[in-house]
């Protein structure tokens, strides 16, 4: 099964997400089809934290692929934010 991810980065204590498109078999940080965005939980100011390619999300759901948990939470997060 395709699903929609995130993909651990950064340093030590300084975590950095990439949201990818992965084969659900695969390890967390491990191999992916297509990385479609970041979240940067370490984020301040006027730092950007959340970036989705809105075009890909719609692509990728379309054929199929399903969100995990927290994925889930961070499109409706970053949706609520591109309407305000």
């Amino acid at each position: 099964m395709v699903v929609i991810r995130l993909s651990r980065g950064g340093a030590k204590k300084r975590p950095f997400f990439n949201l990818v498109v992965t084969d659900s078999r695969n390890r967390r940080d491990g191999r992916f089809i297509e990385r479609i965005g970041f979240y940067n939980p370490m984020a301040s100011g006027a730092e950007e934290s959340v970036r989705i390619a809105q075009d890909r999300l719609t692509y990728w759901q379309g054929v199929g692929a399903q969100l995990s948990p927290t994925a889930a939470r961070l499109v409706e997060q970053a949706g609520k934010k591109a309407a305000a």
